[in-house]
């Protein structure tokens, strides 16, 4: 059985009155749910209200899953929306300003590189908490979670130029800041 088929028949569980449904998907779904907020918003706690939310809305909402999309990416579009709802109530109480980037000198390769070791991970969690909000995401979406633009396009209901364009954005700052650190 696919994963795509197994989450229909645990739809179709849960939508019959089988409570234990829910809790399968949850848990299947409930770390993916959890690292995606995370890096959203670079905070583990935020990442663990957003969780609870997105649970709930699933919770509520999941008998209106139509089956257009897979669940993983319904999931990921509600994980989505919910953690850039919960970044501007929280950029409403903080001020923060973003710095003018130059030209770089090192490549935009080089910043994927970099990911690879946990300090480099740090640093960027930080560094994207620094970025706008729809270019955070799609970098995310891009570069961490290896999502195609047709996927994230589904996800976001943006073009996949638009996205390309916050990708490159996004790169350019990201790796303009962690030259300058």
């Amino acid at each position: 059985m696919t994963e795509n088929e197994n989450d229909v028949n645990l739809i179709e569980r849960f939508n019959n009155g089988d409570e234990s449904a829910f809790n399968e998907i949850a848990k299947k779904y409930q770390q993916r749910i959890y690292w995606h907020a995370r890096r959203m918003t670079g905070n583990h706690l935020d990442a663990d209200e957003i969780v609870q939310e997105v649970l709930l809305v699933m919770y509520r909402k999941i008998k209106t899953f139509n089956f257009r999309s897979s669940l993983y990416t319904w999931i990921y579009t509600i994980t989505t929306t919910r953690s850039i709802n919960f970044i501007k109530r929280r950029s409403l109480k903080q001020a923060f300003s973003l710095h003018d980037v130059e030209n770089d000198q090192k490549s935009e390769t080089d910043v994927i590189t970099d990911l690879e070791s946990k300090e480099e991970v740090k640093r960027l969690e930080n560094f994207l908490q620094y970025i706008p909000a729809k270019q955070r995401e799609v970098f995310i979406l891009r570069a961490i979670d290896g999502l195609s633009y047709k996927e994230i396009s589904e996800i976001t209901g943006r073009s996949e130029g638009g996205l390309k364009s916050n990708y490159f954005h996004a790169l350019r700052k990201l790796t303009e800041m962690m030259k300058n650190e």
